[in-house]
């Protein structure tokens, strides 16, 4: 082969392994009806009081992408995200012990009639190490799914968190929740 030729398949090798795949028919149909969305309510999640901070966070992380206007009105959406979260505050025990010993004795007593033997020794040997610690975790997690008026799921999405390094675990799920939903937008878009 030349390597002229050689050079002009490898490139169209590694451009093709970089294209993602296409879409099925049903997901191209679900992320195109993302492109009608003028109107979205995020509804109560459910999972407990954290739930109800993790909607707040995720309301207003989903208001900043500008993708469509986030009411409170339910009756005035096009669609529904609904779904669950929950934030989890845990203490992980870790507990080791590990340890040697070793001892040996040895004694000995002879007694007689003006003559008195005794012996003795001993040795012993210890080492014990133990380590206890207790380390606070945080945790969050959310499943979403975006609702159309006819019931139907149109996008959805699972992100969990154990914090990032400049905020909380739930407002880091939040943040990919709403990265996912951009990034599936902008998929959308390069199929019209």
């Amino acid at each position: 082969m030349k390597p002229a030729l050689v050079i002009l398949l490898a490139i169209g090798w590694v451009a093709s392994a970089a294209d993602p795949p296409a879409p099925s028919p049903l997901e191209a149909a679900n992320l195109r009806q993302l492109l009608t969305l003028r109107r979205v309510y995020v509804d109560r999640l459910t999972g407990g009081e954290t739930a109800a901070q993790m909607r707040d966070i995720l309301i207003s992380s989903m208001a900043g992408t500008r993708l469509f206007i986030v009411t409170e009105k339910e009756d005035k959406a096009d669609a529904i995200l609904r779904g669950a979260a929950e934030d989890l505050v845990f203490s992980e025990t870790h507990q080791s012990a590990d340890g040697i010993n070793a001892h040996a004795n040895l004694s000995g007593t002879r007694g007689g009639y003006g003559s008195h033997v005794s012996n003795a020794a001993g040795i012993g040997i210890g080492d014990n190490e133990s380590e206890h610690s207790v380390e606070r975790r945080h945790e969050a997690i959310a499943a979403v799914r975006l609702v159309n008026k006819d019931g139907d799921v149109i996008w959805s999405t699972t992100q969990e968190s154990m914090g990032a390094k400049f905020r909380g675990a739930s407002s880091d799920v939040a943040d990919k929740i709403t990265q996912q939903l951009k990034d599936d937008f902008d998929k959308a878009q390069r199929l019209k």
